[in-house]
Order: C-alpha cells, then structure tokens, then sequence
C-alpha cells in the first residue's frame, strides 16, 4: 500500500488530536500542541478529523481530506553530472597525499 506524505500545522492557541481514519483499518491518532507542524504518512483516500476538548466534552473542530494536506515532495534534481575537467588530476598531484588532491580541488 502506497502512503501519502502529509502534514498538518496546529496554528491555534490550544492543544488537539489528531485522528486519521483510512481504508484497510488505518488509523492514527495524535496529540498535536499549538502551533506545531506534524508529519505523517497514511493511505490515499484517508480522513483527517481534529478534535479539542470543550466544556461539554470532545468537539469537532474539522474535518479535512488528505488531499489537502500533501507534502509537496522535493524537486527532482535528475542525475548528477560531471563538470567539465573535473575527472581529470593534476599531474604534479601525489596520488598518495589525499591533502593534495584537496588543495588541488580547490
């Protein structure tokens, strides 16, 4: 089962839970305090609900789709390449003083 990369910042003053309902039985829950961002990962199609305790006991705070909360993943740099002349060693570099090879480097 792919998990989606997800997370979620808790910007008010008080703390909540966290809950993450998903298909297959998944379930998460987590105590998140004010203004902290957490990470976590869960299936596609997965309910996140947030919950802060009231006066009268548990309340609803919303209800949000995971959708929302993707992780935009890091840019892909692709492969490395090699800069021109950078394979290549000087030839007055001693191949047995590492040093050298660093202070040729630059």
């Amino acid at each position: 089962m792919a998990l989606l990369a997800c997370g979620y910042r808790n910007s008010s003053d008080r703390m909540v839970i966290l809950r993450c309902v998903g298909p297959e039985e998944f379930f998460l829950e987590r105590v998140v305090f004010p203004f902290e961002l957490l990470s976590f990962q869960c299936p596609p199609q997965s309910e996140v609900k947030i919950w802060t305790h009231g006066l009268g006991g548990p309340e609803l705070v919303e209800t949000i789709q995971t959708e929302e909360l993707l992780i935009e993943p890091a840019a892909s740099t692709g492969p490395l390449e090699a800069l021109p002349g950078s394979g290549q060693h000087q030839a007055d570099a001693d191949p047995e003083d590492d040093l050298g090879l660093w202070a040729i480097a630059g």
